[in-house]
């Protein structure tokens, strides 16, 4: 036996073990960048679109509404959820579900086709983690080519002055 902490205990300064990322299931819809969906979670509802279209817009259920719960798309972290919740606020209704409405084309399959594209597009960029910004020091150079600029503008502005000496 050495000599330290005994066997079990994490070294002092470790980081503590990440929980286990879940299991994407089979049969699950990807949404990219690790983000899946159950198909049952996804509530598909379908209605008359709006607009010109003539007697088939009237009668044909072509727009697709799609209600999804953020609490059930899985892959995504804690900071990726409120990631999320930030940028689909346009279409968040309630408390965490997500509504999608699309009537943009005459069949039913591209509007839904639309609708999951348009979920896919808000969970991937909720997904990527942002870059954190860090400030840096200007170097030297660009510090004397500034200086020097504003003291070529003052010169500048100097001579157009009026001197009244003569």
């Amino acid at each position: 036996m050495g000599h330290g902490m005994p066997e079990g205990y994490p070294s002092p300064g470790a980081e503590p073990p990440r929980p286990p990322k879940p299991v994407r299931p089979p049969g699950a819809v990807d949404l990219g960048r690790g983000a899946w969906i159950r198909p049952e979670h996804l509530t598909w509802t379908f209605t008359t679109a709006r607009g010109p279209g003539g007697q088939h817009v009237n009668k044909a259920s072509t727009a697709a509404v799609l209600r999804v719960r953020i609490a059930d798309i899985g892959g995504l972290d804690a900071p990726a959820v409120e990631r999320l919740r930030d940028i689909a606020r346009s279409v968040l209704v309630g408390d965490g579900e997500l509504l999608y409405r699309c009537d943009l084309h005459r069949s039913q399959r591209m509007n839904r086709d639309a609708c999951e594209a348009r979920l896919r597009a808000m969970v991937g960029q909720a997904a990527v983690r942002p870059k954190v910004r860090r400030r840096t020091k200007p170097t030297r150079g660009s510090i004397e080519r500034r200086l020097e600029g504003k003291r070529q503008a003052s010169e500048r502005k100097r001579h157009r002055r009026w001197n009244d000496d003569g």
